[in-house]
Formats: C-alpha cells, structure tokens, sequence
C-alpha cells in the first residue's frame, strides 16, 4: 500500500468540515449487528490509509465553474459532495488500480463504485490524471469480475472480512456475493464511458476478457435451472437478505432476459428477471462490444468473436423485455413491470436504486419522451408504487431496504436527470440542498416529513448523484449519446 498523499487547498478546507468517524458507526451498529466492532477497526485503517493523490487545481477549476452557475447554498454542497469521494473513498496502489469504498461499509461495490466515479468521468479527457484514477477503479472492477462474476462486494486485499457465514461459494476477497445483473454490468458502463471521452485504451486491456465473462455468465443464467450459483444468508433476519428454494430463487420460465438473484439495492427479487436490470445488461453489451469493435480497428487487431455474441445476446434480452416486461395496466396503460417471472408474476413498483425503471432514459435504454416510458414514469411517481411517498418534506421513492417513508436522495436526482421539465429540476434540486439533516452531504434515505432522521451519514453513492444533477444542470457533463446509440441498435 501506497503512502497516503494529501492534496491541498480544496481537500484541506472541506477536511476541517468532516464529520468524525464515530457518526458514521451508528448505522453500522443498528444494521451490521455482530460484527460492527470488525467494521469499525476496518473501516477505521482504510481511512488512514486513504489516497487522494491528484493535484487539486482540476478540481478547484470545476467547483468554481459550477459556483459560478448556481447559487451558493447549491454550490457549497456540491463542493462537499464532489471532494468527498476523491478525498475520502479511494485508495491507491502500486500497480496502478485504486479501490473505491462505499462510504460506510469497508467494501467495493462494481456498482456503486461505477456510479461514485461518474461525475468525474466527464471530465476525463480534459484532465490526464482523472483518466487515471478511473482506469485505475475499472482495472480493479475488471480484476474483481475475473475472480468471481457473481460477487457483488470485495475487499481491498484477502482479509477474509465481510459475510462468510453465508452459503454460497466465498473467498477471502469476497465481501458479499450476492449476484446481481447490474453489478456485472457496471463496469462496463463505465469503460464505455471512459473510452469515449479519452480514446485511449491503456486502461481497458481487460475490457475483452471481462466481457467474454460477463456474456457468459448473463447467457447460462438466460436459462437458471442449469446454473450451480446458490446463496443462503442463515438466520437472515428478513426474507430479502437470502434466496428461496435451497439458495436458487423462486422458479422461473425462459422469457430471453437473463436472471438475477438480487436487485440494485441488494435485496432479494421477488420474481427472477429485474427489468430495469436488464434494460442496464442490454445497454452495457451494446456499448462494450462498440468499443472493443473501435478500439480493434484503431490497432489493426482481428475482430473479436464476443462482440458479436455480446450484440445478439443484448438483442435477446432487449426482446425479452418488450415481449414480458411490458404489462397492460388498467390506469396507466402500458408500462414496464419491475419484475417479471417469465411465469404470469409481475411485480409493479419501482425502487429508489440504479438501475431503476424511472433511470431507464438516462442509463441509455431509451429516450425520455418514449411513450411506454411516461406511462411508466407516471405510474412509479404515484401511489400505485408502494414505495412512493409524500410528505411535508419531500415527496419521492423509497425502497424496501430503508424504513418505510423514507425517500432516497438517489431516486430524487434520477427524477431530475430524467426530467424535461426546468421547474421540476429546480424544485428537487432545492429540495436536495435543504433535506441533508444539517449535515451538508446526501444520505442514503430520510423520512418525508423530517429529514434529521436518516440513514447512512456518509454514502458516496448518493453524494456523486447529487454532483451528476448539479453538472447537468450546469452543462457539465455530456449526453448520454454514447448509450443511446447503443438501444436504439436493437
């Protein structure tokens, strides 16, 4: 490990607005009973050990372009939130990768992980050495894929932390292995984001081996029944924390989607095949083989077999999607269902996690004004979603894996990116900027009417979504081009 390198003017004024560490315990303790004094010790030396080692004046330019668009109560949360992944999450290593904790957790989630470096991303081909931190989180995310394609959390090293009480196939550098069709694609999400905005493939010489991976992995578990992949959690407290039937999950026909034991928010599914999930699988195989096909006639190389895999395999989910998940609703019309089982199971809802049936403009499936898609839209911002509150605070969705009447500052920021109303952006972005219980950052959850209480104080996650809001707003961050040529392929 790399000694720990602190940039200066920037990272040491938000340094002196940091919460101390403790706070960040008590939602550990509630959640993580029984090895909350492991996480404290672990999380406690992966902070000290904490790498931010870029010259700061790339990030004191892009503050100041944002401050100088937006007024200074959105500008200075945004300073806290866009600093507080690069100052406090990452960690460098001499072989060039860097590992991304989640917040709280001592962990790398492949999602998450994507998603804390997004609103960075933009800017990778303006500043070498963003490009480098973020070749050097895909060359860990692909590392982790290569050790095990059905791991959704790792460790920094094999220290053997994390859930090995659960019966599924653990290794020592395995945090959680719950398998999850969004984790898998994350990282290709995020190669493809890098690429083209840099061109440069120094940091994607494991891009053609991941997919070979990822392709299949999502083709075995087109069809579940023949796969070996079990997860039991004992003694799992709630029935979403494990799978039914033995570790396999609720049974399942074919439909040409590909099955997922859990969903974004690492609960369990309802029904096996998550459809925003699988609108993410198709996005990322169309983009990944883009990019493979590019960066091959860059270098004269022969063609790789995947990428045509990768494309006729996003074809079959794509269909699948159109063909069971579109549902007929007797209020809205058509829609897309959250979850189908390929059985006659629907399940119509939408939680507050990525990918997320309300994200699926902005994730590239499709385009906002997709008539299925305002029905859907509609439907998920109303009651008919379980998990949609309204309250003196805020209105918004939630998730079943926070209390009830919650509502996720992630899901807020979606709505905006996602939006085609100035107005509505406006108000989430007020609302955002005044609902972090007083402490500057985004958390996790808040309840509607109160947002002092919440979960999670310290969840990067969500602080890089309200960054990715702000740099829209701003004209920061550009469109989502590359992805939508890739569903509008199918």
């Amino acid at each position: 490990m790399s000694d720990t390198v602190r940039a200066d003017s920037v990272m040491i004024q938000w340094q002196k607005r940091r919460r101390p560490l403790n706070k960040y315990m008590q939602y550990i303790t509630c959640v993580h009973n029984g090895i909350s004094s492991i996480l404290i010790d672990v999380i406690t030396q992966v902070r000290e050990s904490i790498v931010a080692r870029a010259d700061s004046t790339w990030m004191e330019h892009i503050i100041a372009t944002v401050k100088e668009r937006v007024d200074a109560r959105v500008g200075e949360v945004f300073e806290d939130c866009f600093v507080n992944t690069i100052s406090s999450t990452i960690e460098r290593y001499d072989d060039g990768s860097a590992f991304v904790l989640t917040g709280d957790i001592p962990a790398m989630w492949l999602r998450d992980s994507t998603w804390q470096m997004i609103p960075y991303v933009h800017f990778s081909g303006d500043y070498p050495e963003i490009a480098e931190l973020i070749g050097g989180v895909l060359q860990r995310q692909l590392m982790y894929i290569d050790m095990d394609p059905y791991a959704n959390a790792f460790n920094a090293e094999p220290n053997g932390a994390g859930h090995h009480d659960d019966l599924t196939e653990m290794s020592p550098w395995i945090w959680e292995r719950k398998y999850e069709v969004d984790s898998l694609s994350a990282p290709l999400f995020l190669a493809g984001h890098l690429w083209d905005r840099t061109h440069e493939d120094a940091h994607l010489g494991g891009l053609e081996k991941a997919l070979e991976t990822v392709v299949d992995v999502f083709a075995r578990e087109q069809r579940h029944e023949t796969s070996d992949y079990r997860f039991e959690r004992p003694g799992a407290q709630v029935a979403t924390e494990t799978l039914s039937h033995g570790g396999k999950g609720a049974p399942v026909g074919y439909t040409g989607m590909t099955w997922s034991g859990f969903r974004p928010s690492d609960d369990a599914n309802s029904y096996g095949y998550n459809v925003p999930g699988n609108a993410f699988a198709v996005v990322v195989l169309r983009t990944a083989a883009r990019v493979l096909e590019q960066m091959n006639a860059a270098t004269g190389a022969t063609s790789s077999p995947v990428i045509s895999r990768a494309r006729d395999l996003a074809d079959q989910i794509s269909a699948g999607i159109y063909e069971h998940g579109v549902i007929d609703h007797p209020q809205w019309g058509k829609v897309f269902a959250y979850e189908v089982d390929g059985l006659g199971q629907t399940l119509t809802m939408d939680d507050a996690n990525m990918p997320s049936l309300l994200s699926l403009p902005y994730i590239g499936f499709l385009e906002a004004d997709d008539p299925i898609y305002l029905n859907t839209r509609a439907m998920v911002l109303s009651d008919t979603n379980p998990f949609y509150f309204n309250g003196s605070r805020a209105q918004g969705i939630g998730s079943p894996h926070t209390p009830h009447e919650y509502i996720w500052p992630i899901a807020l920021a979606v709505q905006a990116l996602t939006s085609t109303s100035a107005h509505e952006v406006d108000q989430i972005i007020d609302t955002l900027i005044h609902t972090t219980g007083g402490t500057g950052l985004m958390h996790e959850s808040f309840h509607k009417d109160d947002d002092a209480l919440f979960t999670r104080e310290w969840f990067s996650w969500a602080n890089a979504m309200f960054c990715e809001l702000v740099l829209a707003y701003c004209s920061l961050t550009q469109s989502n081009d590359i992805s939508r040529k890739e569903a509008s392929n199918g």
